[in-house]
């Protein structure tokens, strides 16, 4: 159950109160700490923020989910995986993809063979906007991403290769790619952008008996397809035999909700969450 929401901005608290009269406000974070009927909090700040504010929370013996990116240095995500098993309290990253009941079908497709031996996998998150100063694109959009390809591979790379340009300051990429290569010959990119002519949101996953497209900017019996295109060989040359896409149905489930209810779930098990902080580490 939400109980309060604490922002610096009185504005933001106002629609807040406006639009549930039933929740507290309040302008300190030491306010959030200091109630005793609060056991776990969402933190949803500026990226240079994450550390403080999970390190204060877990200190005062809150559960801790903490919006992607985890933190911003590999230090950083270190002492508060330390901090938190010290004190035997959840930690989680909030990638929400992994709650996203098309990407969680895929990965079962994908564990079961249904593509077969996964040779390729990019993905492209693409928009005009959001567009940040406090943060670069790779680390305000691509963590989504490297955390489905990781799932995905079962590995972790051995090469990692990023490229961007800077567009709109000097110091702040607005646009890049990356480049994965694993030890089994698995390759993948991800390419991010928030200076694009339109939405894109495409994962895909190419492997030698099917290729999977999921896309979230379709209408939901259109996100997940499977096309069982192979190649054949005629005298030594490949030819491609194109076949028809298949459509996957997925249950319709809100992501985010799914999120929220393991975040609490966890809480109240212990169990480790599907997106712990060991997790937010390896994406990190």
């Amino acid at each position: 159950m939400l109980k309060l929401v604490c922002d610096k901005n009185e504005t933001v608290l106002a629609h807040f109160r406006a639009q549930y009269p039933d929740i507290d406000v309040c302008i300190a974070f030491n306010d959030v700490l200091a109630r005793e009927d609060i056991r776990g909090v969402v933190i949803s700040t500026p990226a240079e923020t994450h550390f403080r504010l999970a390190t204060e929370a877990l200190l005062a013996g809150k559960h801790v989910y903490v919006e992607k990116p985890f933190v911003l240095n590999e230090k950083e995500g270190e002492e508060l995986i330390a901090l938190a098993e010290e004190r035997k309290l959840t930690l989680m990253v909030g990638h929400l993809l992994q709650y996203h009941p098309v990407f969680m079908r895929l990965k079962e497709l994908a564990a079961a063979g249904e593509l077969g031996r996964i040779n390729y996998i990019y993905s492209n998150r693409l928009n005009l906007g959001k567009i940040r100063r406090e943060e670069n694109i790779l680390w305000s959009f691509a963590p989504h991403d490297i955390s489905m390809i990781l799932a995905l591979a079962g590995e972790e790379p051995e090469r990692v290769i990023a490229t961007g340009g800077n567009y709109l300051h000097k110091k702040i990429a607005d646009v890049t790619t990356t480049h994965l290569e694993f030890p089994s010959g698995l390759r993948a990119h991800i390419f991010v952008s928030w200076l694009h002519p339109f939405k894109e949101q495409k994962l895909v996953v190419v492997g030698d008996r099917k290729t999977a497209v999921f896309d979230d900017t379709l209408p939901w019996n259109e996100k997940l397809l499977l096309y069982p295109h192979r190649i054949r060989w005629e005298n030594n040359i490949p030819v491609p035999d194109k076949a028809q896409a298949e459509h996957v149905q997925v249950h319709e489930s809100e992501p985010l909700k799914s999120e929220c209810g393991h975040f609490l779930e966890c809480i109240a098990t212990g169990q480790v969450p599907r997106t712990d902080g060991r997790e937010g580490l390896r994406v990190l």
